[in-house]
């Protein structure tokens, strides 16, 4: 694994579950199963009381805080909280650049991803998940240079020429990947006030999908959140200009004009923040940075750009 910094010293670290709500089925037929190799088969019964849509979070509180407060981390869609801990080539992540920098940081994998849990499909939950293939992941993050440029071939593949991401590794991050829902984003939002309402005022940094619903989660929540940032926001929300108080960094990546979907949310990325006093842009390639993808927390130059968002949330909090 490739290190670049010194051990880690932490004043506590650990984890918990938030939100949630309980609902009931009746009237499901029981069956039978074997549960485990070798073992008996046992009646399930699917009628009775299930725990749904709660949040897992890890958290890691350095030893010498930066007294900013609570740093969350909110991943992208089909993704979960390892989208900011070790890149897929070994380097360090996101998670640790600013546990380095001071902040308590918490990572979170929302409603119906990675260890939040699930609920029974379709009796609870009527939609399937959505479930990307690599070829999807590897135009549709801009790590490949147009649709159809992966192969099972890593030597037959197209990607950027400037790209920042470790093309070798592509295979590794794949594996991350985790199956996702389309109708709990109200859900997502409210495990996330559940937990702004265990740790207090907090800044937010989130990726893609999560982007929209944080600047929904900011609007609704004024006072609970002092700075976010939003890496690639896949949408943006309808939030009048003076619904979003909490200062707002929108980060956006390198070979936009090459893709007509992202083209057209960097539009709406613009005119959001002209009418939405709180919100400002920074494109990379208009300060000289070029070639990062859509996963920019794992691209080859994250630590850099983790100085910038570090340096704009600190310059915000202590004003």
């Amino acid at each position: 694994m490739k290190k670049s910094h010194s051990p880690i010293s932490l004043r506590d670290m650990g984890s918990f579950h938030v939100g949630g709500r309980t609902v009931q089925l009746h009237g499901q037929p029981e069956y039978h199963r074997v549960l485990s190799a070798g073992g008996e088969p046992v009646s399930v019964n699917l009628n009775g009381t299930y725990m749904i849509e709660q949040m897992y979070v890890q958290y890691f509180l350095p030893a010498q805080p930066n007294g900013k407060g609570p740093l969350i981390f909110w991943h992208g869609g089909g993704m979960s909280g390892a989208a900011w801990e070790t890149t897929p080539d070994g380097r360090e992540g996101w998670a640790n650049f600013f546990i380095h920098r001071g902040w308590d940081v918490y990572l979170c994998d929302a409603v119906e991803r990675g260890r939040s849990g699930f609920a029974p499909v379709p009796e609870i939950w009527p939609e399937k998940p959505v479930v990307q293939t690599v070829d999807d992941i590897y135009s549709r993050f801009r790590i490949g240079d147009r649709v159809g440029s992966y192969d099972h071939d890593p030597s037959r593949r197209s990607a950027y020429p400037n790209t920042r991401f470790p093309l070798n590794a592509f295979d590794q991050f794949t594996k991350q990947m985790v199956p996702r829902w389309t109708h709990t984003n109200e859900a997502m939002i409210a495990a996330f006030e559940a937990l702004l309402e265990k740790v207090g005022t907090a800044s937010l940094l989130c990726h893609s999908q999560a982007g929209p619903l944080a600047l929904q989660l900011a609007a609704r929540n004024p006072d609970q959140l002092r700075a976010l940032v939003a890496i690639e926001p896949a949408g943006i929300p309808q939030i009048q200009f003076d619904e979003l108080r909490t200062p707002a960094l929108i980060v956006l990546g390198d070979n936009i004009e090459t893709d007509n979907r992202w083209r057209l949310l960097r539009e709406k990325i613009l005119q959001f923040a002209a009418t939405v006093n709180s919100a400002e842009v920074l494109s990379l390639p208009a300060i000289g940075i070029t070639g990062n993808s859509h996963v920019m927390m794992m691209d080859t130059n994250n630590q850099q750009i983790a100085q910038l968002i570090d340096a704009w949330m600190t310059r915000i909090i202590d004003g």
